[in-house]
């Protein structure tokens, strides 16, 4: 049996990207990385990363410089108790400064040349796999090796898709959402797979032969336990009176017509009520997950604070203005009354805010 992997890019999706990384110091896991590998591991996941690193390309790191970044990142995730199966990367590019390098490769991502070397050598199953990025490169890398697609894409950095990228499987809005999304598929497969496979095992009530002497009684027990038979494998049979075989032979043939064609529309009916309800069960978490991890800014808020200054402000004046004795009264009245104008403001924003 061959293994299932998670192909995932690297800058962005799990590290910080400032540039051209070029030293082991600049290598910074990205928040719940380490937390989401070991829940994919758990899964039963082979772990592979594939980047592009033209940096080699272009003079800016040499692949020795580029091992000790990955080895790097390899020592981050194991303190973590996280890991990674192998890591390919591309490191030509047709507008590279280095000659040897100065080149196209299949192995350079929207090229699916890494998920295939990855394939071959750790004998994966490509159907069964996932390519996780933050780019488009990347969603079209996985759709052409065969594998379903996870596009992670935030709000600091959203991706950028022009008329000829592809559209991927699915979105995320970080790797933590990503490695929600495989949970629930897989789960979906193995209920569905599971259903499959007790519709195909359901053992069929063995037929009992039918003497030519059996007179009314005997046929209408034997047709009464072939229907207690069919009750305890659960089948969905309305309580219907036992009718004789040889009183109504027309009406009994109908009847168990009838019970067959009404079973397989029950059970796929079954079937389609409870994916609509994982769907909706994922949904109702996803929107729960982003509204916990995003928050509306509202101007309003902000302007009815920097009002509340101003107000505290301006009771503050008005006190040192009573403790002067040289003060006029008529400037601690002027004082409060801009104070409680400026309350009442504060108070209209917040109401405007709520409406919204």
């Amino acid at each position: 049996m061959k293994n299932r992997a998670i192909f995932l890019d690297r800058d962005d999706t799990l590290i910080e990207d400032p540039g051209y990384i070029n030293h082991p110091s600049q290598v910074k896991l990205l928040p719940h990385v380490c937390e989401a590998l070991i829940d994919l591991r758990q899964m039963g996941y082979k772990l592979v990363i594939v980047t592009n690193q033209s940096a080699v390309a272009r003079g800016i790191v040499t692949e020795d410089g580029l091992e000790e970044i990955h080895q790097r990142l390899i020592g981050l995730l194991r303190h973590e108790g996280a890991s990674i199966d192998r890591i390919y990367y591309c490191p030509y590019h047709p507008n590279g400064i280095i000659p040897e390098y100065r080149k196209d490769s299949d192995l350079r991502k929207p090229n699916p040349g890494m998920l295939l070397s990855a394939a071959q050598e750790m004998e994966i199953d490509l159907e069964a796999s996932w390519m996780l990025g933050n780019s488009y490169r990347d969603i079209a890398a996985g759709m052409r090796a065969g594998c379903k697609t996870i596009l992670i894409t935030s709000a600091e950095k959203p991706a950028q898709r022009t008329a000829t990228d592809p559209i991927p499987f699915k979105k995320a809005v970080n790797i933590r959402e990503a490695v929600n999304i495989v949970k629930t598929y897989d789960q979906h497969s193995r209920f569905v797979e599971t259903a499959s496979e007790q519709e195909i095992q359901l053992p069929e009530p063995e037929a009992e032969p039918i003497a030519v002497s059996a007179g009314p009684d005997m046929e209408q027990n034997r047709f009464q336990r072939n229907h207690e038979r069919r009750r305890g494998l659960g089948l969905m049979i309305p309580d219907t009176p036992i009718i004789s075989r040889e009183s109504q032979p027309f009406e009994t043939a109908a009847f168990v017509e009838e019970e067959s064609n009404q079973q397989e529309p029950s059970e796929t009916v079954q079937g389609d009520r409870i994916e609509q309800l994982l769907e909706e069960m994922v949904r109702h978490l996803k929107g729960m997950h982003r509204e916990s991890m995003f928050h509306e800014f509202s101007i309003l808020k902000a302007l009815a604070g920097v009002v509340q200054v101003i107000v505290i402000f301006c009771l503050v004046w008005s006190l040192w203005f009573l403790l002067d004795p040289q003060a006029r009264i008529s400037s601690v009245h002027t004082l409060i009354g801009y104070a409680a104008v400026l309350q009442l403001m504060v108070i209209a924003f917040y109401m405007m805010r709520d409406r919204k």
